[in-house]
């Protein structure tokens, strides 16, 4: 199992991250991962992200935006 980060505009297109994540084995490193990275990825133009297990969609997309922003 791997679990990946999809990386979007806000538009919904797919876009290149401003850092490169690896696969990740388990949900819980995923989300770690994201919340240690959101505003760099966000300053680097991913403006939401949704997640996979393999080619499966679990959630998103999710805004990068921090609330009141």
């Amino acid at each position: 199992m791997a679990w990946t980060w999809r990386f979007e505009k806000s538009d919904g297109t797919e876009t290149e991250p401003a850092l490169q994540p690896e696969e990740f084995t388990t949900q819980g490193d995923a989300e770690s991962w994201i919340g240690e990275y959101w505003k760099e990825l966000l300053e680097g133009g991913a403006a939401q992200v949704t997640l996979f297990e393999d080619a499966t969609k679990i959630y998103g997309p999710m805004s990068l935006q921090a609330d009141g922003a």
